[in-house]
């Protein structure tokens, strides 16, 4: 598993919606809920969990989307692409869908959620599989886990 170099910068499709990352991910992520599916249009979406302070919108002013709940998921206004999360509740961290950085190439998830509604054939190589989510205490393990890869 490579490291990013950081800082790393992305954007989406159509490079109105710029973005900076300035700090490592907390935690790599494949989720596999029909939810991620239908947004994707894929069999899951791919995510890094990067900590609030390490993430910048440097360019262009990107909109809310998807079901427009308590979890905000961030879309360019003009191509439409599901640039990142913000989960309610959890501000101490951005939900980076990888796929938007300039450079994904250093990425791999490390756990996967909602293996119970993957479909069949979707493999993703992750360290740790969950039917749903991890218990909410079980996180702090999981990152010092990613953290500390070697």
């Amino acid at each position: 598993m490579s490291e990013p170099n950081l800082p790393m910068e992305g954007g989406c499709r159509c490079g109105r919606v710029r973005l900076k990352i300035s700090a490592p991910p907390l935690l790599t992520m494949a989720c596999h809920c029909t939810g991620c599916q239908k947004m994707t249009g894929s069999a899951y979406s791919l995510s890094a969990a990067i900590p609030s302070e390490g993430f910048e919108v440097t360019k262009g002013e990107p909109v809310i989307g998807g079901l427009h709940g308590l979890t905000r998921h961030y879309f360019c206004p003009y191509c439409m692409s599901w640039m990142f999360t913000r989960p309610e509740g959890m501000d101490w961290f951005v939900n980076l869908r990888t796929t938007m950085l300039d450079d994904p190439s250093w990425f791999t998830p490390f756990i996967e959620t909602w293996t119970r509604e993957k479909l069949s054939f979707a493999e993703t190589g992750a360290v740790h599989s969950y039917e749903a989510l991890p218990a909410m205490d079980a996180y702090e393990g999981l990152v010092k886990e990613y953290m500390g890869r070697g």
